[in-house]
């Protein structure tokens, strides 16, 4: 297996992970989101410090990073989870959540600058379809009303967008970067939800359910789903990643249907459809390369 495909299950890893966060975040909802957060980066920076001592090369060496690394990093962690509670907080959830959800299709189209990197019809018709589907899951059967009123959630929506996509996007520039120093930006992260908590929110003491759905949101999707992020970013194939991201809320939803916190309807079976043939579009050229070794092979001498 090379580095491309590795990256590539990295990012599907991550992916899949990710589709626990609601699951999770139902046993939280009493836990104030900046403090949430500073819960589960803290619980990512220890997972990095374990990771750390028994890589052997000791602590220093994964926080002694250039500028420019520490940045980009807190301005992806931090910067994308600071400005999606405030558009929470600023506009109706809906709205905001297919705004969010801008992030995957964003991936695929910013990837085209960077070198070696080409955008081709079917990366962008298999976002397209991959957003659609996302659509349908979060809008079907709901009254979607965008109001000036809003209007600085919405912003906010597009900041959270567009602060992930360009963080996923620019990590590829530091691919010399090890994936184990994320555990230095969840440490950070974790500091400054602190602040944000200590300024904006009233301390909530969490019962053992809440305590323990916090760990596991720091253990998966806001831990170990961020470090094999970063490495399916720096090795894998962008696009393909960035349209395999919609599977994410219909993952989410799905696990919340299963486990009795979500009714099914027909708008989850429409999105499942658009999702995956939007992830079979964007895999047209690995699946004709796979098609082509297939037919090589059977070839008769």
């Amino acid at each position: 297996m090379n580095r491309a495909q590795k990256g590539n299950i990295a990012g599907i890893i991550a992916i899949l992970l990710w589709a626990t966060l609601a699951l999770f975040t139902v046993f939280t909802n009493r836990i104030p989101p900046f403090e949430l957060t500073f819960i589960a980066f803290s619980i990512a920076f220890t997972l990095g410090l374990f990771l750390w001592i028994k890589e052997g090369k000791g602590i220093g060496i994964h926080l002694k990073l250039p500028w420019k690394v520490w940045l980009l990093g807190i301005y992806g962690l931090f910067g994308y989870h600071f400005f999606y509670f405030l558009a929470l907080k600023s506009a109706p959830a809906l709205e905001a959540n297919l705004i969010n959800y801008l992030w995957p299709l964003l991936i695929v189209l910013l990837s085209s600058f960077l070198p070696r990197e080409k955008l081709k019809w079917f990366h962008f018709m298999g976002a397209f379809l991959g957003f659609l589907g996302v659509f349908m899951l979060l809008g079907f059967d709901k009254e979607i009303a965008f109001s000036s009123q809003h209007a600085q959630g919405y912003m906010y929506a597009l900041f959270c967008a567009l602060i992930w996509s360009s963080y996923s996007v620019l990590s590829r520039y530091f691919g010399a970067i090890p994936t184990l120093s994320v555990g230095g930006f969840c440490g950070a992260s974790a500091l400054l939800s602190l602040v944000a908590h200590l300024v904006f929110e009233q301390t909530y003491i969490p019962n053992t359910q809440e305590l323990l759905a916090a760990i596991g949101l720091g253990l998966g999707p806001v831990g170990i789903a961020f470090f094999v992020w970063d490495y399916g970013m720096k090795q894998g194939d962008i696009k393909l990643i960035g349209s395999l991201s919609y599977a994410t809320p219909l993952l989410s939803t799905l696990m919340l249907v299963l486990f009795g916190r979500s009714a099914p309807n027909s708008a989850i079976w429409i999105a499942c459809f658009l999702i995956v043939l939007g992830s079979v579009v964007s895999s047209f050229s690995l699946l004709a390369g796979m098609w082509q070794k297939i037919s090589t092979r059977n070839r008769p001498l």
